[in-house]
This record gives C-alpha cells, structure tokens and sequence, in this order.
C-alpha cells in the first residue's frame, strides 16, 4: 500500500468513536469522461471533478450528502430557483488565488477589480496522472497556471482523495504549486482565496432577508459573523433541513503555510482558507500590503493539505476536534 493512502486509512481508523468498519469500507468508483471524473462511494453519486476546458480552474460539484441532498450552490454550473446568483466565479468547491505574480485567478471577468489584479489567469487542466478506486479513491491531475495571454506562470500537481464515514464523505486535497525554472511565484496578500467552497443557499446564515438557518464555528470558539478572518485549526458551516442538520468541515493540514489559516467565512455561503490574506484579516496590519506575500524560489514549490468532512450534526455532534485530532496525529 502506498504511504500517503496508509496515512489516509490511519486517520480514517484514529476516529473509531465515529466509523465503523462495515461502512468505511464503502467502494469509492471513479469513471473518467471527457471533461470530468465521476466519483460515487457506495453505489451512490458523490461528486464530479470537473476540468473541462470551459472553465476558469478544476472544481468539484455537485457535493452530495449520503441521501443525496445538495451541500454546495449549484449556481453558475445551473440555475435554480431561490438561488443567488452573485460571484459566478464561486464554482462549488475550487482551488484557486487572487494574486499569483499580478494576475487574478479566483475572480472572473470585472470580479473585483478594485481589490484585485485587473488580469484574470485560468487553471488549465493538463492531464489525470493516476486514478484508482477502492476504500480510498484517488484523483491525481497536472495543471498549467496561464495568464491572458497564455503565458505559463507556473504549475501544479493536484491529489484528492475520497473515502466514506457513517452519514458522511470525507475529501483530502493535496496540491504543489511548482515555480518555473527561471522564474519565483508570488502569491500575493488578499482576501480572495484559497480553498474554498460555496455552500448550498439553504445553508447559509440568514442575510439580505434571505438564507437559511446556517451557523459558522471555528476551533476557537469564534462563530457566525465573528468567525472571518479569524485563524484556527478548523472551520464548519452547518445546518438544518428537514429535520437534519448538514455540515462542512474544512481542516487545515499542520504542516501548511502559516498554520492554522485564516478562515475566509462569510454570511452569504462562501467559506474557505486562506493562508494569504494577512493584511485583510488582522487590523494592526491594515496599513501593510504586502505583510501576507509569500514567494516560492524560481524551481521550487508550495504545498498545501486540507482535509473536508462532509458530516451531520453540528460541530459536537460530528465529532470535530476529535477528528481533526486523529488527522493532525497521522500527518
């Protein structure tokens, strides 16, 4: 077996006060098509890993609970009624930075453009390297980072892993960003990043007279409105619908850049780390726009890990600072 999927099943098996065998063991089948990967854990649709070509970077949707219920926005892959339709480039569950050597690639079009770089890159997808099935189901793709014109800025090498838990799924993401040769990558500091994830429209707070009954908590303690900006282990967005209470949880890896990261978590459902955006998230450092910079050396790289429970309950009931014990153990 390899080291990285033992790591994976340790983690998995360090959690025993909420797995049990019988459906841990649940098939994770992968089926390659021509824009995208289907996953389906148990017989059961889980989730895509879209790459096709008309798209702005690679993302996963749709999210699907256990009993199919819908976790992330499905706006802008389809229109549904009662959804909000702002920010077209929060595509379910991506990877992506706002500032990446002066070019933007988490918004789309005029997204920001007093905030961020006026240049919008794409996160091409160049190929899947390795794909398997089994208890533990893995995608590994290889992506070019292209500015407007084309120019390649630099790569990365993605791995996502996907594997069950009783009423739940669990997804480990891996990337390296590779510099090129000759050339560093600055990752600038700014609010708009990294990993991410727009959450379904029943699920967030209530705001602008719409939403649900969605609650934010972060391992401090921090929740709701209180919870931006704010670093910690980990976060959760959850809540209740029809009589079940849905929830994701995003941990952030102890080994990443500046752990633990910031938490990019807001009222209307956008919800992600951020291990970038140091001058927007702590006062004192307003005044210092370039405190979050972060360079790789021309041929070197950056990775980063996080692993997402897709639960039920709230944070007690789903056990979180139990399993971001075991995962934070395994590492």
């Amino acid at each position: 077996m390899k080291p990285r999927v033992t790591l994976v099943l340790l983690a998995l098996a360090g959690v025993a006060s909420v797995l049990s065998a019988a459906e841990t063991a649940a098939p994770v089948k992968l089926t390659k098509m021509d824009d995208r990967v289907r996953v389906e854990i148990g017989g059961k649709h889980f989730t895509d890993y879209v790459f096709g070509q008309d798209t702005s970077r690679p993302y996963l949707y749709p999210i699907l609970a256990v009993d199919g219920t819908p976790l992330t926005r499905d706006f802008p892959m389809k229109e549904t009624k009662g959804e909000e339709t702002d920010h077209p480039w929060h595509r379910s569950f991506w990877f992506a930075h706002s500032m990446v050597n002066g070019v933007d690639f988490w918004n789309e079009g005029a997204g920001d453009v007093g905030r961020s770089p006026k240049d919008k890159g794409k996160t091409v997808h160049d190929a899947v390297l390795e794909m398997s099935g089994g208890a533990v189901g893995t995608i590994r793709t290889r992506n070019r980072l292209v500015d407007p014109s084309g120019k390649l800025i630099a790569t990365d090498e993605r791995t996502v892993r996907f594997s069950a838990i009783p009423d739940g799924r669990v997804v480990d993401f891996e990337v390296t960003i590779h510099a090129l040769p000759d050339t560093p990558v600055l990752l600038g500091d700014n609010k708009d990043g990294t990993f991410a994830t727009r959450v379904a429209q029943w699920m967030t707070m209530p705001h602008k007279n719409v939403g649900g009954n969605g609650h934010i908590v972060t391992a401090t303690g921090f929740r709701d409105a209180d919870a931006w900006g704010k670093r910690a282990d980990w976060c959760d967005y959850h809540a209740e619908r029809n009589g079940t209470t849905y929830g994701i949880a995003i941990f952030d890896h102890p080994d990443n850049l500046r752990h633990p990261t910031w938490w990019m978590a807001r009222d209307y459902g956008l919800f992600g780390a951020n291990p970038f955006g140091w001058h927007d998230y702590e006062a004192e450092f307003k005044n210092e726009p370039h405190k979050g910079d972060y360079t790789i050396p021309a041929n070197g790289t950056l990775t980063l890990r996080y692993r997402v429970l897709f639960h039920t309950g709230d944070e007690k009931a789903a056990h979180l600072a139990e399993n971001y014990a075991a995962y934070a153990k395994a590492k």
